[in-house]
């Protein structure tokens, strides 16, 4: 029996499952997305390089939503507010077995959805609010595909024809950022790696490949960058020029566009009944964005907004199911598995993954709270 658990704990979001898939390398065909295609070299012994453990090695048709067919469950009611059960009291029991202390910094929230059992709940100070940081790329994800679905509306397909076909540039936007991003080039069958350059140019499915697989900071802000100009030119969006993004930046006060960032990618999270006080984002990742958009409103996550953003994934309601397997899919296809993720007991599981980190950071007087 295949075990499910969605975990949110601060600053790490995991979907692991025991016998399921990630973003399968045999995506190539469908995204464009070149560092798939060096994955399936590897895998097919065409060139050297490291390949994928067991559980990362699952193809696009394994991928599905979990909690998509629920009929009649206490885990939700209507489509936009998500309940969770009470805590199981053999989990709640495990959960704080974890923490003889009660360190007051760890916050998590636990929901085991295996099949066949029912349902299981167990937190630990799930509403603490905590910065957020590269877990709310999530964010990012969420609206980008919010403002794509206004821009393509008759079909999944025809978004994810822009979304392997539309080239843009990163330019300043992409600066500052050390991450490196993996760059495979088809001719030569070289992988480079390196850091993100004004003049790079990918495709819309690379720049979210880069912000979900290696955490890119500039390619976040890309991303970001992208969900405002689908907002402000719509359906003219596919045909638009660099160009005229420019000179839409460069003529809008900064106060409208601060507005607007802020909205695209918080709107979606109350569509799903998170509240402003469980997750918002406030500030665009890097100094190329925060140059051009002010930050508004500052930056918070807690594990029961995040529990609350996984559940609605499994549901197919983060903008719709389609969307939503798309949006899992980004989440199996890390450039490599870290920390927890990278436990020799997870070889052999598939784990979408998406973690957060402040690496250089003090706490304000006052304030105990850490942040590892």
């Amino acid at each position: 029996m295949a075990r499910i658990k969605i975990i949110c704990t601060f600053l790490i979001v995991c979907l692991c499952i025991t016998d399921g898939p990630t973003y399968p390398i045999d995506g190539y065909q469908i995204t464009n997305i070149r560092r798939l295609a060096y994955l399936q070299l590897v895998v097919d012994g065409k060139i050297k390089g490291t390949k994928p453990v067991s559980g990362a090695m699952k193809s696009l048709d394994d991928i599905c939503l979990n909690l998509n067919n629920l009929i009649g469950d206490k885990l939700l009611i209507g489509d936009t507010a998500v309940v969770l059960p009470a805590p199981d009291p053999d989990l709640q029991k495990a959960i704080n077995g974890l923490f003889p202390g009660l360190n007051e910094n760890y916050s998590l929230a636990l929901l085991d959805i295996t099949v066949g059992r029912p349902i299981r709940y167990a937190s630990r100070k799930e509403t603490a609010g905590y910065q957020p940081g590269s877990v709310g790329k999530l964010a990012v994800l969420l609206g980008f595909f919010t403002e794509l679905a206004k821009v393509c509306p008759d079909s999944f397909a025809q978004r994810q024809d822009l979304l392997c076909t539309k080239e843009v540039r990163g330019g300043k936007w992409a600066m500052y950022d050390e991450h490196t991003v993996p760059i495979f080039n088809m001719q030569t069958e070289k992988l480079t790696k390196r850091t993100v350059i004004p003049s790079d140019v990918f495709l819309l499915y690379e720049w979210l490949d880069f912000m979900m697989s290696v955490s890119n900071n500039g390619a976040a802000t890309v991303c970001w960058r992208e969900a405002i100009l689908m907002r402000a030119f719509g359906k003219a969006y596919p045909d638009l020029t660099e160009k005229q993004a420019e000179e839409y930046f460069n003529t809008t006060p900064r106060s409208e566009l601060s507005d607007i960032a802020i909205a695209v990618v918080n709107e979606p999270l109350r569509k799903l009944g998170i509240t402003k006080d469980e997750w918002r984002l406030g500030q665009m990742f890097v100094d190329g964005g925060t140059d051009r958009i002010p930050p508004k409103g500052g930056s918070i996550g807690t594990p029961i907004g995040l529990m609350k953003f996984l559940v609605m994934l499994e549901r197919g309601l983060c903008v719709d199911e389609e969307t939503s397997l798309e949006m899992k899919r980004l989440f199996y296809m890390t450039d490599r598995r870290i920390r927890y993720a990278a436990s020799s007991a997870l070889r052999d599981a598939a784990v979408y993954f998406k973690s957060g980190s402040l690496y250089k950071c003090r706490p304000e007087e006052g304030d105990r709270k850490s942040v590892v």
